[in-house]
């Protein structure tokens, strides 16, 4: 006899309560493999696909694209088990929040659908197998909502390898090389939460909050309402979480912005004589990204974040470089991971790599999440400068204007030269207007004459 398991939204990334459907990738009646992408959905950190923990046959969708659902509502229902025409039964996976095991331990033989679901936990939903509950229901159509089915007993912790806490923080680890095995989890009965991952990887690559960078990217078309007082255009999932991220900056960081003009003119003409020589392109993003680094390494001051609650500041101990790329979707900001370690050739390649997954709205929470420091060229919107805002937990951001011919005296004669204005803002807990003077007059230095970064090397 077939089963109808109902598989619910689960929580992908660490207490979000919502998320909105943007594309379903199968359709009632298909037959889907154990954990097999059946829909992309768009939350406040990145578009993720969600895999089903289930194989079978779908058997009814919940929600069109475009509609956003809570974080426990149900997706779909799979049909698992029989081959005849058996009247269909609802499953309940298992209560909110319960624990189950990870996708490497082995299934029970002792329930039929056992075998024909994953083991992988989601949050708010699990994978419980035999010891979820049934009872029968009649589905008088695909798009019949299931009836009400009692919460079974929670499920104890799986006793195999490791139990993760979602899709997304496997994936954060498998990103950084991380054996989860290796990690201790501080989640109810060992758990490994997102926390946990990061706190490992840290290890590595010095701390590093555990909220991802802000992902500037609302959607095409916000659902809004017209009355007689104006439009009301709706603050919520990708829009809220980016106004919820640069209102905590503003309101927990005491900030401070300086500027300078400096002359552009042999930085163009070095990279001008770089990509004359042949080889790979190299970017004006990736030569403004090794300054970058270069003023970090003199002060280190600014490569770090406060920690309100020990009252102490963190000096990180490696360059995770953000930058913005602005999309046909928004604005993001993917983070470029050791960017001390990378030649002006291997930053370009990331810049670019990191900005087409962005076009395609192919980046990972990973991917937008970790960074100490923050580059923004806003010159390209064709603007001189501006004051930029944190990108909170980190203490500094650099942005880079559009460099234009103006008259600049050079060598005490007036002449046109290639000028751009650098705005710096900085976290005045972390150092003091000395430092980030300090700091934008290197880059400056490092613009108007490249040699300046020989010294260094």
């Amino acid at each position: 006899m077939a089963q109808v398991l109902e598989f619910k939204l689960p929580d992908l990334g660490e207490g979000l309560t919502e998320a909105e459907i943007v594309r379903w990738l199968v359709a009632v009646g298909d037959v889907v493999a154990v954990d097999q992408p059946v829909v992309e959905v768009e939350t406040a950190k990145a578009m993720v696909e969600v895999p089903c923990p289930y194989g079978g046959v779908v058997t009814a969708r919940y929600g069109e694209e475009g509609t956003e659902l809570p974080v426990g509502a149900p997706l779909l229902t799979v049909a698992v088990g029989g081959t005849g025409e058996a009247e269909p039964v609802a499953v309940s996976a298992v209560a909110e929040g319960a624990v189950a095991g990870s996708s490497e331990s082995a299934a029970s033989p002792e329930s039929a659908v056992s075998s024909e679901y994953s083991g992988n936990v989601l949050v708010g939903y699990g994978t419980a197998g035999p010891a979820a509950r049934r009872r029968r229901v009649r589905q008088t159509g695909p798009a019949a909502t299931p009836a009400p089915v009692p919460a079974p007993a929670p499920v104890p912790t799986h006793q195999g390898p490791v139990p993760v806490i979602s899709p997304l923080v496997r994936k954060l680890a498998r990103d950084g090389g991380l054996d989860l095995r290796q990690v201790r989890g501080s989640g109810p009965e060992g758990l490994i939460l997102r926390a946990d991952v990061e706190l490992a990887l840290a290890t590595d690559r010095g701390p590093q909050d555990a909220s991802p960078a802000p992902v500037p990217v609302a959607p095409a078309v916000p659902t809004a309402s017209v009355t007689s007082a104006g439009e009301r255009v709706p603050l919520r999932g990708v829009r809220g979480a980016v106004a919820d991220k640069l209102s905590r900056s503003r309101t927990e960081i005491p900030d401070a912005t300086c500027w300078v003009d400096a002359d552009a003119t042999e930085l163009m003409a070095a990279r001008a004589a770089m990509n004359a020589a042949g080889g790979p392109k190299i970017s004006l993003l990736a030569l403004l990204a090794r300054i970058c680094v270069h003023a970090l390494a003199r002060f280190p001051e600014l490569n770090s974040t406060v920690d309100t609650a020990a009252r102490e500041i963190v000096r990180l101990p490696d360059v995770h470089l953000g930058f913005a790329a602005q999309t046909p979707r928004g604005l993001v900001v993917p983070v470029v991971r050791n960017a001390g370690t990378r030649t002006a050739e291997s930053l370009t390649e990331e810049f670019g790599r990191l900005t087409e997954a962005a076009r395609q709205s192919a980046l990972t929470p990973a991917d937008l999440t970790g960074g100490t420091f923050t580059l923004n060229n806003y010159g390209v919107f064709g603007v001189d400068g501006s004051t930029p805002i944190i990108n909170h937990p980190e203490a500094a951001m650099l942005g880079v204007g559009r460099i234009i011919p103006k008259p600049w005296v050079h060598r005490g004669e007036l002449a046109v030269r290639q000028v751009v204005q650098l705005s710096f803002t900085f976290d005045h807990r972390v150092c003091d207007g000395g430092t980030a003077g300090g700091f934008l007059r290197y880059v400056a230095d490092c613009v108007e004459q490249p040699a300046v970064l020989l010294r260094t090397v």
